[in-house]
């Protein structure tokens, strides 16, 4: 297994100028709406850190009906006996769930040595030790900390244990992540590693998936909050200018009333 291999996460365009004209994917009408909300000053397209962009969703999938996982050489996997996550706990009872993405989310990470790297975590890839720098995004401190404090948080990637759970062991010093999800909980659909919500075990209508990846919500777009690739750029704003948005989120009854509101001005 290579190093990237490991981490599931969009490429920085400062490396790969070289890319096809248009293979960055647009925002669609609803996450440009949000953005919009949000008072930021530049819209970006949202690049892709799956395979590809352009899958549609199995046909006939609803809440109720749970897709089979498929495996890379093509197998089917059995659905999982139960549901991803625990029973609620106390602490918890009554917020919604919000899952967070980790990479060009929160983080940036990289196999090459970053000069103002915030951590550095060794990786164990076949017999070999590997270095990765990781960058935290600016204000994620702040906004993991409010977070924790309105929702019911779930750390959700489609890169490996063996990286992230390290990585949010640094990153997350206050316990905000009630459970961490890795690429072996994603669904392997058309390409793409696919985080399946009504997998959680949570109510549908009170669960926000944050990721910058719109392929990793393909099954759940009405369930999602869009965010900006994040790379190195440390004048971003961008989760703390989400802080607000989700003060106002965990008021509402379910999830879809505000994301609507949002997607249809």
């Amino acid at each position: 297994m290579d190093g990237p291999a490991i981490i599931t996460q969009v490429t920085n365009p400062k490396e790969d100028e070289g890319r096809a004209p248009g293979s960055g994917e647009k925002a669609s009408q609803c996450n440009v709406s949000l953005k919009k909300q949000r008072s930021r000053s530049i819209l970006s397209s949202f690049f892709c850190c799956f395979r590809d962009y352009n899958v549609e969703a199995p046909p006939g999938s609803s809440p109720s009906v749970l897709p089979p996982l498929v495996e890379e050489n093509g197998g089917l996997q059995k659905p999982p006996a139960k549901y991803l996550l625990p029973e609620v706990t106390v602490l918890d009872y009554g917020k919604k769930c919000v899952v967070i993405d980790l990479d060009e989310t929160l983080v940036h990470s990289s196999f090459k040595p970053i000069s103002n790297a915030d951590f550095i975590v060794p990786v164990e890839i076949d017999g070999t030790i590997h270095q990765v720098y990781v960058l935290k995004r600016p204000h994620v401190d702040e906004f993991l900390q409010r977070m924790g404090q309105l929702f019911e948080c779930v750390l959700f990637t489609a890169s490996l244990a063996k990286y992230a759970d390290p990585v949010a062991d640094l990153l997350d010093r206050w316990g905000v992540f009630r459970a961490r999800l890795f690429r072996e909980s994603c669904v392997f659909h058309r390409g793409n590693y696919v985080k399946d919500l009504s997998r959680l075990g949570r109510e549908l209508s009170k669960v926000i998936i944050v990721d910058n990846s719109p392929a990793s919500y393909i099954f759940h777009p009405e369930n999602a909050v869009p965010v900006q690739s994040w790379f190195d750029d440390m004048t971003d704003t961008e989760l703390l200018d989400l802080i607000p948005f989700f003060e106002g989120l965990s008021q509402e009854d379910d999830v879809y009333s505000m994301l609507h509101r949002l997607c249809s001005r």
